[in-house]
């Protein structure tokens, strides 16, 4: 809980994930609009491949070298730049974060759900646990870069988190048997968002 806490230094809330260039776009304006917006995310997309990423580093935690593997795999999956670059910032920022509770030996270039996976399972913390548990705290970020953006109120931003709770409970669980060949998506629309923000030119935030 305390590693996924919003109060975790992974620099998380500098990141919209493209949500910027979509609210910009007019594909968010409201609670419901965010809400398939997210849903499509989480169940089609890399709310949904990061999960499978994250359950494979977690049962990797001993072996550096698979590790280093999933990582690898990680970044290759990205579908963009600031794609990447956000799973890669975050994944060194929790790294060093997570210090004082001890983490295993990564390699350096580690993307986020592979570091979160990958310290959760040399601490024995169960994988469904950590898997439920990340998903939850991704959704919860985004919710709050649209609670921004859009503007939202805290209100529909906590509906909002309500209403994916079991869009985020099934891929939770969903995720459980799946491999890595079943990694992939089709939120084309949010690979674009996250591509168009790059060279938005009014930006608040990093991807």
């Amino acid at each position: 809980m305390a590693w996924l806490s919003p109060a975790f230094p992974t620099g998380g809330f500098t990141h919209s994930h493209g949500l910027e260039w979509a609210v910009e776009s007019g594909d968010i304006a409201n609670g419901t609009t965010l809400r398939t917006w997210l849903t499509d995310i989480i169940t089609c997309g890399s709310g949904r491949s990061d999960t499978i990423l994250l359950r494979f580093a977690h049962r990797a935690a001993a072996d550096r070298a698979a590790v280093a593997e999933v990582a690898d795999l990680a970044c290759a999956t990205a579908c963009c730049r600031e794609r990447q670059s956000e799973s890669l910032d975050q994944g060194k920022a929790f790294m060093l974060a997570a210090v004082p509770w001890g983490v295993p030996p990564v390699p350096e270039r580690i993307p986020y759900p592979v570091a979160v996976g990958a310290v959760a399972g040399a601490h024995g913390i169960p994988e469904h646990a950590t898997a439920a548990a990340f998903l939850q705290a991704f959704t919860s970020n985004l919710i709050s870069a649209a609670v921004r953006l859009v503007p939202l109120g805290q209100t529909a931003g906590l509906r909002a988190l309500a209403a994916l709770e079991p869009a985020i409970l099934t891929v939770a669980a969903e995720t459980q048997s799946a491999t890595l060949d079943d990694l992939g998506g089709c939120a084309f629309r949010s690979d674009l968002a996250a591509m168009r923000h790059e060279t938005q030119y009014t930006r608040l935030f990093r991807s």
